[in-house]
């Protein structure tokens, strides 16, 4: 009996521990057959009250092992809530020059992710994010989805 309570307090101690910040907005949007073509333009909608706050935004990026290339070029158009509008190219690092990938492996999946810490959000409502592919060709293939998290930062007292 006394076995089977350490093993409770020992599991709920794992999940406690184990419990970081939940992200305030975690969306992903899938591509159709894997790729993502020039009109295809993914759209997150971040509603931010505490403009105080420190944010982290976290891109992740996820592709085949079939991915053709060692990056991947797209651009985020950003609009505030008073309709000021902004537009950053962003890189993702997708394999070494050797050909090793560089992100977290899982069978034929390759998961990249680009953090942007120290964000502060100037403007309280809602905040528009779309995401442009970035590339020379029409289409991106063996990318199968893109997911976008805001995590506020915790408060150092």
């Amino acid at each position: 009996m006394k076995a089977l309570k350490n093993s409770w307090i020992l599991i709920l101690l794992v999940l406690i521990c184990s419990c970081g910040d939940s992200p305030l907005y975690n969306k992903s949007y899938s591509f159709a057959n894997n790729a993502w073509e020039q009109d295809v333009k993914p759209v997150f909608k971040v509603h931010i009250e505490d403009t105080t706050a420190v944010y982290t935004v976290q891109i992740t990026l996820r592709t085949t092992t079939d991915y053709g290339y060692n990056n991947l070029w797209f651009f985020i158009h950003s609009k505030t809530p008073k309709g000021q509008v902004g537009r950053e190219p962003v890189e993702v690092k997708i394999a070494n020059p050797d050909g090793s990938w560089i992100g977290e492996t899982s069978g034929t999946i390759v998961e990249n992710t680009v953090y942007f810490r120290h964000v502060k959000f100037p403007q309280k409502g809602n905040y528009t994010f779309t995401f442009e592919q970035g590339i020379t060709e029409q289409s991106a293939k063996n990318v199968m989805d893109i997911s976008y998290a805001v995590t506020k930062n915790p408060t150092k007292e």
